[in-house]
């Protein structure tokens, strides 16, 4: 009888092992499946202005983005990586400032972007300015609410002139399918918190980019809204949100700045990292 026990028990244990390390195994391949940056149909990154972390978070002028940083991936460590404003933007796009340290205009550079990166591997890129007056525009101003020192992709020769549209080209809710793979959007001066107020630029975000996110959660796309830089100081923190399909929602709190999201993009769409991105971390930890 204690002999039978006994074989029984080793039996049971044996099966016991053998469920343990199927869960191990399974559990092992969630997570790597998680480090993997999803591959999206379409990204719309949307680009603030000079405020801070700790004045945007927990503010109740901006109702809207705090329900994004809720309901998505808020990063609590995010940071720009100079000022002013042009290197930030430069930065983002290319992986590089470009040895730019002002706001002068105009600039031209020949090397690698990420519209260049997607435009040659079978993708697409269009980026997509408030106020700017025309399609292929090159002013370095217009009316006081559009300024090319927050459009680097017209600075880049390797780019051509249709990938430069003005915002009231960006499609309708009926049609975000014609999206390209990743789309730039820079609000006016008054709308992105430069000029305007807090509240202004959080309502433009709901009334102008919440369609998008309601039509990405269900269709493999993305959006990410960012700040260029903060109010101008030593520690530069910015919010970045990641909202849309496949997203985990919580706080992540890794160091990030605008080459991790640059390389995270890039690897999206199966991208090499270009200039300073290609030593920066792609975010993993925030996919589900």
């Amino acid at each position: 009888m204690l002999r039978t026990f006994r074989h029984s028990w080793k039996w049971f244990g044996g099966i016991t092992n053998g469920l343990a390390a199927l869960a191990s195994v399974a559990i092992g391949g969630q997570a790597a499946l998680a480090a993997t940056v999803p591959a999206f149909d379409h990204i719309v990154i949307v680009i603030e202005e000079n405020h801070g972390y700790s004045q945007i978070i927990g503010s109740s002028s901006a109702p809207y983005i705090n329900s994004l940083a809720q309901q998505g991936a808020n990063f609590t460590n995010s940071h720009g990586v100079t000022h002013p404003s042009q290197p930030n933007y430069l930065a983002l796009f290319s992986g590089s400032t470009q040895s730019v340290t002002n706001d002068n205009c105009p600039l031209t550079f020949s090397g690698n972007n990420l519209g260049n990166q997607l435009i040659t591997n079978s993708r697409t890129f269009t980026g997509y300015s408030e106020s700017m007056p025309s399609a292929g525009y090159t002013g370095c101003s217009y009316n006081s609410l559009y300024y090319r020192k927050h459009n680097p992709w017209v600075d880049f020769t390797n780019l051509a002139s249709s990938v430069n549209q003005p915002f009231t080209s960006f499609p309708s809710s009926t049609n975000y399918t014609s999206l390209p793979s990743v789309s730039i959007v820079v609000p006016n001066q008054q709308d992105d918190m430069h000029d305007g107020t807090i509240q202004q630029a959080d309502t433009w975000l709901k009334n102008n980019i919440d369609p998008y996110l309601q039509w990405a959660k269900t269709h493999n796309s993305l959006l990410i809204v960012t700040w260029d830089e903060d109010s101008g100081t030593t520690n530069n923190q910015i919010p970045t949100i990641f909202v849309g399909a496949h997203v985990k929602q919580g706080a992540y709190s890794e160091q990030i700045n605008h080459y991790n999201v640059l390389r995270t993009v890039e690897a999206s769409f199966g991208l090499p990292g270009i200039n300073n991105a290609a030593n920066a971390a792609q975010i993993t930890d925030c996919w589900q």
